[in-house]
């Protein structure tokens, strides 16, 4: 069932108030943190009626889903972000189209989307995933990993490497959920300290823990549940 507009700018109002509350207590700035929209499932209709909202941009885990709601003109010009799995085959459907990829955890994917931005001619902004839980059911690169990756990432004429993005494991306790976000800062805060100087996003949080999240420094937190309500999940889904 699909929510209304004014209960999506209801939510919309309340996560913003816990942004704000989150960052505050932290020291940050609540501007300094925008809202990503989750909307895997969600109908054009939905996307766009939210678009018109408090968001700051949208992110699709489906290459089909951003197809179509890009041709339907539903994020109303928005940013999207590409969130989810990327598989090498479909890297030429969202290269391009989308303003950042976000889940690029492998040297096998970056080398295919640098290809793909090569041919178009163009710059893609990209975070690098961290499997910061280091869970076999889950891609990502470890940490030990980052570093040779995002040189290689740094050294891809049409790559820019704006940062990191992490999901921490789904059944950890909150104190240990904080702890995988503040590892993940201590990551990001190295890409700035090690001369990457494009480094400016850290996207981590969703709908059950983003004001941890946002304690520990994240720049994107995406939130889907939060913003449209519950949805059916696939067994292997997240719950962003």
């Amino acid at each position: 069932m699909e929510v209304t507009k004014e209960q999506m700018a209801a939510n919309i109002e309340k996560i913003r108030q816990r942004i704000e509350k989150a960052a505050l207590s932290s020291g940050r700035d609540p501007k300094n943190v925008r809202l990503c929209a989750v909307c895997k499932t969600r109908t054009v209709q939905e996307v766009m009626a939210s678009a018109g909202l408090d968001i700051d941009l949208f992110g699709e885990n489906r290459e089909q889903e951003l197809r179509e709601k890009l041709s339907a003109g539903a994020y109303l010009q928005k940013p999207c972000h590409f969130i989810g799995h990327l598989q090498t085959n479909k890297v030429n459907k969202v290269v391009g189209k989308v303003a950042m990829i976000e889940s690029v955890g492998s040297l096998h994917l970056l080398e295919k989307i640098e290809e793909a931005s090569r041919r178009l001619d163009i710059v893609q902004d990209i975070l690098l995933e961290i499997n910061i839980g280091m869970e076999a059911s889950k891609s990502g690169i470890s940490p030990a990993e980052l570093w040779p990756l995002a040189e290689r990432a740094e050294n891809s004429p049409h790559l820019r490497l704006r940062g990191l993005m992490a999901i921490p494991p789904a059944g950890a306790q909150p104190d240990e959920t904080r702890a995988f976000f503040a590892r993940m800062r201590e990551l990001f805060l190295s890409l700035g300290e090690k001369g990457y100087k494009n480094a400016d996003t850290l996207s981590m949080g969703m709908s059950g823990d983003f004001e941890l999240a946002v304690m520990e420094g994240a720049t994107i937190v995406r939130l889907g549940t939060a913003i449209y309500g519950p949805r059916n999940y696939g067994p292997a889904e997240s719950k962003q």
